[in-house]
Order: structure tokens, then C-alpha cells, then sequence
């Protein structure tokens, strides 16, 4: 019995000390955000007004991108130029570009203050970023096979564009967007919860068509078939369009609300483009087949 004792306090002894440990740091590591926060903002309405500039700043871009597009394609993959700097390797520039769009949310909602992580609203929609972002930065990056080099240029771009959206997006989910009660149960919230969902798995599958257009060993390219790639030609980018659109549906925020306009505007020149580029390119190219809305363009 007295060896059963101390082995029991000699556990408990271990667990009180890594527990203490873990807790103090917790405790630090809040601290320190909680410090920056208030170094960088003097108020929370400060930091909200902030937030709020983000986003109609992000719809500017969205405008200037868009009468961009008339000029110069977007520089990555086969457009891809060494006017915009030298190659990064592919699966490097999709792991590092993304990355920062989980691990600035993550790092927000674990160890800044988080006024409204609690209501199931906001953990819906963070969860949405959070699921997309996984997917985005620690999965397809690993699944890619061959591919063009990604423009120094585009790269940091996105990098940097990673970092501000996630900050924005998280940012406002976590601590100030204020949802009324049922909202999870309102048509918006539902239909834009279900858009994201289906975009979601659109844009999986067709990334995973894509990926196996080639065989082992195989090059140049092939026409995309199946899925959504039966109606359009910018499959992957519909998926993505949809998801985004759904997620400011039910997010019902001007933040939401300039992701998602941005990444119309960015991914339907992309479609555009792409489709162009097969009608181009192969003379059995399916007529019928869209750009990127399913019968209509």
C-alpha cells in the first residue's frame, strides 16, 4: 500500500507540475497578445474601425485587379513570367503562401481575447476558414504533382494577402461580430452555410481531377473531364467562388462580404482566362462547355 502511495504522489506531483507549467504559459502567451493588441490599437472600436477599413480597402483591390485583368494575365502557372521575378518551386510557394492564413487565426483564437468565440455562429464560420485553410496550406500543397514554378512576385503577394485576410477574418469572427439570437437558424445563415459546404467539395474534387489528368510520366496537357469540369472550364475556381460567396452569406459582414468579392474577382478572371486558353489549345475542345458558370458564361 505504501508503494501504491507514493507512485500515486509521485504522478500527481508530475501532472500539478506540467499543468502549472502549461497554464503559466498560457497565461504569458495572452498576455504578450493582449499587449500588442493594445500597443497597435488604443480602443477596441479603434481596432473594429480598423477592421472595417481592411475590408472596403480589400474591395479596392478587388476593383483595381478587375481592370488589371484587361491588361496582363494573372502571373502564375502557364502564364507564369520571368518579368515577375525568379521561380519559387510550386509546392513550396503553395505551403508557405497559405500557411499564414491558418496560423494567424489559430494563433488569434488561442491567445488573444476572444469575446465571441463562444456563440455557435462564430465557430461555424471560423471553423469554415479554418477547414478550407487546412485543406489549403498543410494538404494539396503535399498532393501536387509536377506543376509550373509559382513568380517570386505572385508568391509574396499572396503571402502577404494571407496575412491580412486571416488577420481579418479572425479577427472580427473571434471577438467583435455580434450575431442575433437563432442565427444559425435563419435562411441565410443556412443556405449560405450549405453554398460553402458544396463549393468546399467542389473545389476538392476538382483539384483532384486536375491532379490526374497525367499518368506517371506523362506531360503537357490534358483536357479536363468530369465533375463540374463537364459544364465549365474553371471548375477548381467555381468551387472556390461558391464557397466564399456562401461563407459571406451566412457571415452577413462587409468583412465576409470583401473576401468574397475579391476572390470573384481574382478566380472568374483566372476561369476566363483558362478558358480562352483550352479553346486555344485543343480543336476538340467540348463547345458547350462554359467558362465558369454552368450554361451561362
Amino acid at each position: 500500500m505504501g508503494g501504491s502511495s507514493s507512485v500515486f504522489s509521485m504522478v500527481s506531483w508530475y501532472v500539478t507540475k506540467h499543468y502549472l507549467y502549461l497554464s503559466s504559459c498560457v497565461v504569458y502567451r495572452l498576455a504578450i497578445m493582449d499587449a500588442i493588441l493594445k500597443t497597435l490599437f488604443s480602443s477596441e472600436e479603434q481596432e473594429l474601425y480598423v477592421l472595417d477599413c481592411l475590408s472596403y480597402l480589400m474591395m479596392v483591390m478587388a476593383l483595381v485587379t478587375f481592370v488589371a485583368s484587361f491588361f496582363e494575365h494573372m502571373p502564375y502557372g502557364r502564364y507564369a513570367s520571368s518579368r515577375y521575378g525568379f521561380p519559387v518551386n510550386v509546392k513550396f510557394a503553395w505551403f508557405v503562401q497559405e500557411l499564414p492564413a491558418f496560423l494567424v487565426p489559430l494563433n488569434l483564437v488561442l491567445w488573444s481575447p476572444c469575446a465571441k468565440i463562444m456563440h455557435l455562429p462564430n465557430q461555424i464560420l471560423l471553423l469554415m476558414f479554418f477547414c478550407h485553410y487546412v485543406q489549403r496550406s498543410l494538404i494539396y500543397p503535399f498532393l501536387i504533382r509536377g506543376g509550373k514554378s509559382t513568380p517570386f512576385v505572385s508568391f509574396i503577394l499572396a503571402f502577404v494577402f494571407c496575412i491580412y485576410n486571416g488577420y481579418l477574418q479572425a479577427r472580427y469572427l473571434s471577438h467583435y461580430a455580434d450575431y442575433p439570437p437563432g442565427w444559425v437558424t435563419h435562411p441565410c445563415f443556412i443556405i449560405g452555410a450549405s453554398m460553402w459546404f458544396v463549393g468546399w467539395i467542389i473545389n476538392i474534387h476538382s483539384d483532384h481531377i486536375l491532379r490526374n489528368l497525367r499518368k506517371p510520366g506523362e506531360t503537357g496537357y490534358k483536357i479536363p473531364r468530369g465533375g463540374m469540369f463537364e459544364y465549365v472550364s474553371g471548375a477548381n475556381f467555381l468551387g472556390e467562388i461558391v464557397e466564399w460567396a456562401g461563407f459571406a452569406l451566412a457571415g452577413h459582414s462587409i468583412h465576409s462580404a470583401a473576401f468574397a468579392l475579391f476572390t470573384f474577382i481574382v478566380l472568374s478572371s483566372r476561369g476566363m482566362d483558362h478558358h480562352k486558353w483550352y479553346l486555344r489549345k485543343f480543336e476538340d475542345y467540348p463547345k458547350s462547355r462554359k467558362a465558369l458558370i454552368p450554361f451561362v458564361l
